[in-house]
């Protein structure tokens, strides 16, 4: 690594088993140097996003830009991507405690997406040992033995492993230069890759990412230089890092060819962040009642602007050479039900055909026995090919003559015979303080009627009890949505609840996460991010207990 003279980051937390393998000196010297050279354009960056939803609330509307139409209008492509990558048929998802990491390799996916962000609850045990997980599993050696006794080790064939950090807007205060936090994104993908990277090239495989939340092409241009920083640093080829970006924005929606003219030498791919979309459209267009969106469970995947979305992001991938990856397939077979199993597998074969026959390369699942029923949807689809790159759609035009029927197209989130009900309101209710509970607890998967839940569930679950509330909506009852409503259902729902919760750690924590959803919910001003006011709650009880460990998660049972 070169030599520099810049302030390492400091640790500001109490230090336990094996972190110091991590946190070395020259690790902490390597995370100070992408803070002192990249911390001031990201905070420009965190500070366009403002002024972005500012011009939003004044009646602006997104759309595409005009001054990159030479990007959308002009023929390139981004860099081959290494043979590693080229058949991502099942992606399974999760967060990197040591059973789920092990779990997820041994699944049969092809790609395991270890999560730092929505999966997980980033108390600062979490993180830390999530990165020690991760440098056992890259070289093998990764294992555990349950509190009952049953040991957990690799099998013969383990997905690749590809990695997302937390996103731009997050910072992580364990780890300081000068006094500032430095960057959550900076510090989980450098660690990894500062740890791991001669690891994995010397086993034909690459430091591989996943980019959650950006929302303009220049947050696009930061991640590259960052790689291109960390390459030169570390004395790695160009292009040796390689990052699939999720486009669950509405703005990053108008700038998919930007954000991957802007990552070329650096991209594999776009995914298609489905329930983070759903969210960024309700935060985003928040103010105009022309947006007003029905209850969650209507917007589908299948509705004109979800439809539009996915359509233009696999002709988008294609035209560029690169991967267009699926959403996630949430549901959790009930190995006690059989019923609920043969739903749960009928509705993800159904999603999967619609992905694949729309030209989707890839897909996710976020439990392991829902890994064969995609892959035999998407084995049907691809048969011997990697992939379905050659599927163009030029059924999707995207020239500047069609970009205004485009628009309208992303924007139009009319959805027939749906409505706001009183049942909606109170699952919103229900689920977001069940998700918030149990973050708040250490854990960030979160098995909630039969699904397997994350923090982009409880995003669009608040922020729709606070469209509502803001624009007055009818339920079907004929009652208005205001704010005492939502409060006496939140009492009612945590009363309900606590009488029914196993869980220890997630009941304490039921009264605490009623007050945050509260807050970010009825609160007159809209909170941008539910996890920033939980995050100062999380790490508030982490530091007063020293509990910061995730409950064990069982995924797809004693496997």
């Amino acid at each position: 690594m070169e030599r520099r003279t810049m302030t390492s980051a400091r640790l500001t937390q109490p230090t336990a088993g094996r972190d110091m393998e991590i946190l070395t000196p020259e690790a902490l010297a390597f995370l100070g140097m992408l803070h002192d050279r990249f911390e001031s354009r990201r905070q420009d960056l965190l500070a366009a996003r403002r002024a972005m939803q500012h011009r939003l609330d004044a009646g602006e509307l997104p759309g595409f830009l005009d001054d990159t139409a030479h990007v959308r209008s002009s023929e390139w492509s981004i860099e081959p991507v290494p043979a590693g990558l080229a058949d991502r048929r099942v992606e399974i998802t999760g967060p990197v405690d040591r059973k789920m990491v092990i779990n997820a390799l041994n699944s049969g996916a092809r790609m395991f997406m270890a999560d730092f962000e929505d999966a997980n609850s980033p108390t600062w045990r979490n993180c830390i040992e999530g990165q020690v997980n991760l440098a056992d599993a890259v070289r093998g050696t990764i294992a555990y033995v349950s509190p009952a006794g049953k040991s957990y080790v690799l099998g013969a064939n383990p997905a690749t492993l590809l990695v997302r950090p937390r996103g731009w807007h997050l910072d992580e205060p364990a780890l300081q230069v000068d006094g500032n936090a430095m960057s959550a994104s900076l510090v989980d993908a450098g660690l990894y890759i500062f740890h791991n990277a001669a690891a994995l090239l010397e086993q034909g495989r690459g430091p591989w990412l996943y980019l959650p939340k950006l929302e303009s092409h220049l947050e696009a241009r930061l991640w590259n230089d960052v790689f291109a920083s960390i390459e030169d640093a570390l004395g790695l080829e160009r292009s040796t890092i390689r990052a699939t970006v999720l486009i669950e924005t509405i703005c990053a929606a108008f700038e998919m060819d930007e954000i991957l003219y802007e990552l070329r030498e650096h991209a594999a791919g776009l995914n298609a962040g489905r329930w983070d979309y759903i969210f960024s459209i309700i935060k985003k267009l928040r103010v105009h009642g022309r947006y007003v969106l029905p209850d969650r469970a209507d917007v589908t995947m299948t509705v004109p602007f979800m439809r539009a979305y996915c359509d233009l992001l696999v002709h988008t991938c294609h035209r560029r050479g690169a991967h267009a990856m699926g959403g996630m397939a949430a549901f959790i077979p009930n190995r006690h039900d059989p019923q609920v199993t043969e739903a749960a597998l009928a509705a993800v074969r159904a999603d999967k055909q619609r992905e694949a026959h729309a030209g989707f390369d890839g897909t996710w699942v976020a439990h392991p026995d829902l890994v064969p029923v995609a892959a035999e949807v998407f084995e049907a689809a691809l048969g011997d090919r990697p992939n379905q790159l050659e599927q163009r759609r030029a059924d999707v035009l995207t020239d500047a003559a069609h970009e205004p029927a485009l628009v309208m197209a992303l924007l139009d989130t009319r959805i027939e015979g749906a409505a706001a009900t009183e049942a909606g309101l109170r699952a919103n209710i229900r689920v977001g303080v069940l998700y918030l509970a149990a973050w708040l607890a250490g854990n960030g998967a979160v098995a909630i009627d039969n699904l397997m839940e994350d923090a982009a569930t409880a995003e669009i679950s608040r922020s729709q009890v606070w469209q509502w509330i803001h624009h007055e909506v009818e339920l079907d009852t004929g009652m208005h949505v205001t704010a005492d409503l939502v409060q006496r259902m939140l009492g009612e729902v945590v009363e309900h609840e606590r009488e029914l919760l196993a869980d220890a750690p997630t009941r304490q924590m039921l009264d605490t996460a009623a007050a945050l959803f509260a807050q970010v919910a009825i609160a007159p001003e809209f909170t941008e991010f539910l996890t920033l006011p939980a995050f100062d709650v999380l790490r508030a009880r982490e530091r007063a207990t020293g509990d910061g460990h995730a409950p064990t998660i069982n995924q797809g049972g004693e496997r």
